[in-house]
C-alpha cells in the first residue's frame, strides 16, 4: 500500500470523479485509475463503485476513508517534522484570525516573514465557528480571537491578554469627554455596528439581550478598518474591543460600563496534535511585540 494509493483514493471519493481528481492532482485518469485498482486488489475489497454515470464510495469505502485521511496526515506530520529540523528555512504557517482580531497581528506577521522568509504565511479571516472548524479539520495550524463562550471539545485554547469591548468614537463627539458610559445611555446615539457574527457584535447582543434598550442602528460593516473610519468621520458611534480601537488617530475608546464585556484575547490550536515550530515561535514573537502596548500572558 502506497501513500499516493491513498491519496488518489481520497481525492476520487471526495470529488466522485476519476477524471476530475486527475486534473487537480495534475495526473493522467489511467494513472488514478490504475493505482486504486492496484489498492483495492490489495486490500480484497471494492472501495469504489462505478459506472458510466458517476463514482460511488461503497460502504467498505466509506469506512476505509476516515482511515486513509488519517494515514496522510500523519505522513504530512512527518514532513512537517523534518522541515522543522530544518530551522524554519522552509515550510507554511496558516493562520486563522477573526476580523476583529485582524489589526493586532500585522506587525507580527510582518516580523515574522522578514525573520522566516522560507516560511510560506497564509492568513484566513473568517467567524470564529469556521476558524474552529478549520482547526479541527487541520486546514490551519493557529486560530487567533477573542474568547468564544461556546466550548469545543477537540480545540485547546489560551488566553493571551485580557480585555474589554469599548465604545468608540471621533474625537469631538460627547461621547469622547466621559471616562465611562452605560449601555442605556447609548441609547440616545446612532450607532453603526459590527455585523452579526463577530465577536464585538456577540458581546454587545449577549449584555443587550438583558437590558431591554432600543438602539438607532444606522449601519452594519463587516470590516473593523472600514467600521473606524466610518466612525472617525461621523457622529456614529461603534462597539469593538479596547485594543481593535487603540492607537488610531482621531479615535477614542470609553470604557463600557456593564458587567460581562470582557473580551480576552485568545489563540487556539488543536489538541493531541503536533505543534509546528513555526507555530511556536509566530506566538513567542506576537508575545514579544506586545501589540498596542498590551500585556501578554506567559505562553505555554
Amino acid at each position: 500500500m502506497e501513500l499516493r494509493q491513498l491519496k488518489y483514493f481520497v481525492k476520487v471519493a471526495e470529488l466522485r470523479s476519476f477524471s476530475e481528481a486527475a486534473r487537480q492532482l495534475n495526473v493522467t485518469q489511467s494513472t488514478v485509475s490504475q493505482q486504486v485498482h492496484l489498492l483495492e486488489e490489495e486490500l480484497g475489497v471494492e472501495l469504489l463503485i462505478r459506472n458510466s454515470r458517476q463514482v460511488v464510495v461503497s460502504d467498505i469505502g466509506m469506512v476505509f476513508l476516515p482511515q486513509a485521511k488519517r494515514a496522510l496526515s500523519e505522513a504530512e506530520a512527518c514532513v512537517e517534522r523534518i522541515h522543522d529540523v530544518r530551522q524554519l528555512n522552509v515550510g507554511e504557517l496558516r493562520i486563522g484570525t477573526t476580523p476583529t482580531f485582524t489589526p493586532l497581528l500585522k506587525e507580527t506577521i510582518l516580523r515574522f516573514m522578514e525573520m522566516y522568509p522560507g516560511i510560506k504565511v497564509d492568513v484566513f479571516t473568517k467567524s470564529v465557528e469556521t476558524l474552529m472548524s478549520m482547526l479541527d479539520k487541520q486546514e490551519i495550524d493557529l486560530a487567533l480571537s477573542y474568547k468564544s463562550n461556546r466550548r469545543y471539545p477537540n480545540i485547546h485554547s489560551h488566553i493571551l491578554f485580557d480585555n474589554r469591548l469599548a465604545v468608540v468614537v471621533n474625537k469631538n463627539h460627547p461621547i469622547a469627554s466621559l471616562r465611562k458610559i452605560s449601555l442605556a445611555q447609548l441609547g440616545h446615539y446612532p450607532l453603526a455596528l459590527p455585523t452579526k457574527g463577530m465577536q464585538a457584535r456577540n458581546t454587545f447582543d449577549r449584555i443587550a439581550e438583558t437590558k431591554h434598550c432600543h438602539f438607532d442602528v444606522r449601519l452594519e460593516v463587516n470590516d473593523v478598518n472600514v467600521l473606524l473610519e466610518v466612525v472617525r468621520s461621523t457622529q456614529l458611534v461603534t462597539l469593538l474591543s479596547e485594543a481593535t480601537s487603540k492607537r488610531m488617530e482621531g479615535i477614542v475608546a470609553v470604557t463600557l460600563d456593564e458587567r460581562n464585556a470582557a473580551m480576552e484575547g485568545s489563540f487556539h490550536v488543536k489538541r493531541d496534535v503536533y505543534r509546528k515550530n513555526a507555530t511556536k515561535e509566530f506566538l513567542r514573537l506576537l508575545r514579544e511585540t506586545r501589540p498596542y502596548g498590551l500585556a501578554m500572558m506567559e505562553l505555554l
